[in-house]
């Protein structure tokens, strides 16, 4: 039988937690559910009759499947059956029963559909057995004859091939018109610089495989635990494209180990483990391999042109930035990836451009700080190379042409900290010790180089409904369907609910994952707290009317003429925020006709008034690194992070969030890269073994700054997001410092030894 809600454990905080307010430091209340294994992720659901899918990948590029031969794998003991787009249940044709909610413009992919082979690594075949092992080895004995095309796979081959996103993915804004004439300021100001910045395309690899454990009951009724960052879009995926009713079908994620993007999309194990649920009416589960991993979305291979102009004073004359992007030939992908260099620093002439090239790859996908990871990136690295064309202190440059309100749109910014943000860094750093001129400092083998960037990321808020059920006993259970993707928002929720409330966190119990509980969006954007907990606090208010009709009810004359606003909830008890009467809650609850007394509200981000204004998160990034001219090593030695961000709920999840980006960061500056052989079309370092990212050795000291803030136009909360925010800048803070140190200045990422290298030699030779 497939377990009710009620049934599944949600993490609670320990007993004796007392009291806590919005703003105070909590641990993760999902911590030691965590750390003691008590905590099931999508592979690790139990199952009666489990049976175990293993996905068949081409490494075909590009062409039409000819033959699959299955003998040998059905002839292994164990083996069900073997799904193809040949055998398989009935799945919708209609392109539009294939999109999920934050699918971009264009055509999705159908797995198992047809005979195309639209890239390397697509699934032809599912193979199902009794275990694990039996149907692994099948899935080696699968052969596919495949009739090939020619491919293309590379983008710099194909700039000239540019188009113009067709614009429909949320949360893409297309480059504003051209303001003032950019070219011609370029031209007449007596000093300019020209760059191009390429970037390799970057896969996700989080802690969790991607895997989807479907528990089917006798009436053909499923559960679904999937990893992903949003349980409804996920439902409404698979019910759509399998014509599935909504009542048969529903989509868990109570732990999500890491995916920053990877699981905004249903990705095809999902597909393939319902199918096959519903091929053979019973349990099915499907993990995805570390190889498999690699086999669907990524950051995208990204090709960039800046130019910046300034005058004799360091005032940007110009700013023209052009950026050419992957998509797959069926879907139009596409990112914020120049609007950037349009709202961070004050100018009259601005330029910016962003195109499309259709390639055979599979459609990329959202990765943390989509877009602003490299458009940033190759902003900030031209901003201080436009410094020291002119002569000045880098950070002097940025604030000489800060900008007060946003450039292209003409709008106030609904609250900006970024001065803050550089004095708090600055003075931490130490900055004002930095010598100006290049290779000035050296320790034993190592140059030592300072660097600075500025970032910044869109605060957001979507819409999201909340729920709370409070008991006679004082206990308070609140839900949404959001995701927890281990950033603490089991916690956070929790921590604004008790403080809404006057309820010790011990009492309160926040619900998550869960496609049957009230509706949140995907998990993404940094727009989680300002959303959710937005819509959180206001279920709190709803229920604190409620007990005060309660209050008024019982002691009429205590709380006469009250109103919603002029109560509040503290030290469990509804109190007049005037210093008058208080009563407990606990007294309360036993005047409530039933055993609990319910609320909901529906969160709706004022439109109308944050149109007004341009909201943003902000950072400034100053960075010690340490290069070896011998060898071209570079090591981040010290990073300090100052970061606005709206009014922070809870400072060390906050802290622990910053600490990732800037970790991820450095493994952008130095380390990762997909590497496509454009002959085979293929991403060829499909492993951890040749797909290198930061490890502990590669991090040293990290400190974290907060900038008091507090934005009430973006969310009732004050809060704005610090996901995103954490990682832009940090890799151009790390480029601008290994110029400080060595003097050549590097656009591409990553930054390898030998690009080191061989900069440093063109460097000698001129």
């Amino acid at each position: 039988m497939v377990k009710a809600l009620d049934d599944l454990p949600t993490p609670v905080a320990a007993p004796g937690t007392g009291h806590v307010r919005k703003g105070q430091p909590l641990t993760r209340i999902d911590g030691p559910a965590k750390v003691r294994g008590q905590a099931r992720y999508a592979a690790e659901f139990p199952a009666q009759d489990l049976a175990y899918g293993v996905v068949v990948n081409t490494a075909v590029a590009k062409g039409r499947i000819t033959a699959i031969h299955l003998d040998a794998a059905l002839a292994v003991e164990g083996v069900l059956d073997v799904l193809t787009h040949e055998r398989r249940p009935s799945m919708r044709s209609a392109r539009l029963f294939h999109k999920d909610m934050v699918a971009p413009g264009g055509k999705p992919f159908r797995p198992l559909y047809d005979d195309r082979v639209l890239y390397s690594g697509q699934p032809v075949a599912l193979v199902v057995a009794t275990t694990f092992e039996a149907a692994r080895r099948a899935a080696m004995l699968v052969r596919v004859d495949v009739e090939t095309e020619p491919h293309e796979t590379s983008l710099r081959a194909h700039l000239d091939k540019g188009h113009a996103p067709k614009g429909l993915k949320f949360g893409f804004k297309p480059p504003p018109k051209e303001k003032g004439d950019a070219s011609a300021a370029w031209h007449n100001a007596p000093f300019h610089i020209q760059a191009t910045a390429y970037a390799e395309a970057q896969h996700h690899n989080p802690m969790e495989l991607f895997a989807t454990t479907v528990v089917r009951d006798a009436k053909g009724r499923m559960v679904a635990h999937d990893k992903t960052q949003g349980s409804q879009n996920c439902r409404w995926y698979a019910s759509h494209a399998l014509g599935i009713p909504k009542s048969r079908l529903t989509v868990r994620n109570a732990f999500v180990g890491g995916a920053f993007g990877s699981g905004l999309r249903p990705n095809y194990a999902l597909l393939l483990a319902v199918m096959a649920s519903e091929h053979l009416d019973r349990s099915v589960r499907v993990v995805l391999s570390r190889q498999q991993m690699f086999t669907f979305g990524h950051r995208p291979e990204t090709w960039q042109q800046i130019r910046l102009s300034a005058d004799g004073q360091g005032r940007l004359q110009s700013i023209e930035h052009d950026a050419l992007t992957e998509t797959s030939r069926v879907e139009d992908y596409s990112e914020v990836v120049v609007n950037w260099s349009g709202q961070l620093y004050a100018c009259d002439n601005i330029r910016l451009s962003h195109k499309l090239v259709d390639l055979d790859r599979f459609t990329p996908m959202d990765m943390r700080a989509p877009g602003a990871a490299h458009g940033v990136h190759a902003l900030e690295v031209a901003i201080d190379a436009m410094a020291y064309e002119v002569g000045m202190d880098p950070l002097d440059f940025r604030l000489v042409n800060y900008a007060d309100v946003h450039p292209t749109e003409d709008k106030p910014f609904s609250s900006k900290a970024l001065r803050e943000c550089f004095a708090l860094g600055a003075e931490r750093f130490g900055w004002a010790d930095r010598p100006l001129e290049t290779r000035a400092r050296k320790i034993g083998t190592e140059y030592v180089g300072w660097g600075m960037a500025t970032g910044t990321w869109d605060a957001l808020q979507m819409f999201a409904r909340g729920k709370a059920v409070l008991d006679r006993e004082g206990r308070l259970v609140v839900s949404s369907a959001a995701t927890d993707i281990g950033t603490g928002t089991y916690t956070v929720m929790a921590q604004i609910a008790a403080d809404a409330m006057g309820l010790p966190l011990e009492q309160v119990t926040f619900r998550l994952g869960d496609s049957t509980l009230p509706v949140a969006p995907v998990e993404g954007g940094s727009a989680h707290v300002a959303t959710v907990g937005s819509a959180i606090e206001g279920v709190c208010d709803k229920l604190r009317a409620e007990l005060l009709k309660l209050a008024k009810r019982d002691r009429e004359g205590d709380f006469r003429g009250c109103k919603g606003e002029d109560v509040e909830c503290s030290e469990g008890m509804l109190r007049r925020k005037d210093g008058g009467a208080a009563i407990s809650i606990i007294q309360l609850m036993a005047l409530a006709k039933d055993d609990t007394i319910e609320a909901s509200y529906l969160l709706l981000p004022n439109q109308r008034e944050q149109s007004k204004y341009a909201r943003a998160t902000h950072s400034a990034v100053f960075c010690e690194v340490r290069v070896d001219e011998a060898l071209g090593t570079v090591r981040v030695t010290r990073v300090v992070s100052a970061i606005a961000a709206g009014r922070i709920i809870n400072p060390m999840a906050a802290r622990s969030q910053i600490l990732g980006g800037v970790v991820w960061g450095i493994s952008h500056a130095l380390h990762e890269a997909s590497h496509d052989d454009p002959r085979l079309g293929r991403f060829m370092n499909h492993d951890f073994a040749e797909y290198h990212v930061t490890v502990n050795a590669d991090v040293h000291d990290i400190e974290v700054l907060f900038a008091e803030e507090d934005d009430r136009v973006v969310s009732r909360l004050g809060a704005k997001g610090v996901g995103e925010i954490g990682l832009v800048g940090v890799s151009a803070a790390i480029a601008n410092a290994i110029y400080h140190a060595v003097g050549v200045r590097l656009y591409d990422t990553p930054i390898t030894p030998d690009k080191v290298m061989e900069a440093l030699i063109c460097d000698e030779l001129q």
